[in-house]
């Protein structure tokens, strides 16, 4: 973007994607026939912030919220470190030349979690499957060794009750 006083900013990365945690860099490039002031400033659904504001090649003016995730470029980028959900928002840059003329940039970031809920929803639910698993076979294998010894005992009392009609009927004879 051209301001009519000779300012031109680029803005190359207008949308920024990061997840929480990560270091992202805010770049931006510009230009000016005198000395410029950049002024960085975050608007999000909590309100409005003031990040940093310098003038090329004099001092740097941090705020006390950013004052330990937040590096300047001399080309006026930014990078912020340590990204958190409350970083999501628009970024916006503003270039003032000393004669009063200004340009302005935006930039939109979204910041997503890495969430490892599903994850460990997966792990506990084959966790409980598997349980569940284990104890239907130990079922199965009593209710299996009990059939057999029914069986047995069963057959081992037919046997000696046809035994004794046996008996039982040579004697009438």
């Amino acid at each position: 973007l051209s301001a009519p006083g000779g300012i031109s900013l680029v803005v190359p990365q207008p949308n920024i994607n990061a997840t929480v945690a990560q270091n992202i860099l805010l770049s931006v490039e510009y230009s000016c026939r005198g000395v410029a002031t950049i002024e960085w400033k975050h608007v999000s659904s909590w309100g409005t912030t003031s990040i940093v504001e310098w003038r090329s090649g004099n001092y740097v003016n941090i705020s006390t919220v950013y004052k330990d995730r937040v590096t300047t470029f001399e080309n006026g980028s930014i990078q912020l470190r340590n990204v958190g959900m409350r970083d999501a928002g628009y970024y916006f840059v503003t270039v003032m030349e000393e004669h009063g003329t200004n340009a302005y940039g935006t930039i939109i970031v979204n910041v997503y979690e890495i969430i490892y809920e599903d994850l460990h929803f997966v792990a506990v639910l084959f966790t409980f499957l598997a349980a569940v698993s284990a104890i239907l076979i130990c079922l199965m294998w009593l209710c299996n060794k009990s059939l057999h010894l029914f069986q047995k005992k069963t057959t081992h009392k037919l046997t000696a009750s046809t035994t004794e009609e046996i008996e039982l009927e040579t004697i009438e004879c």
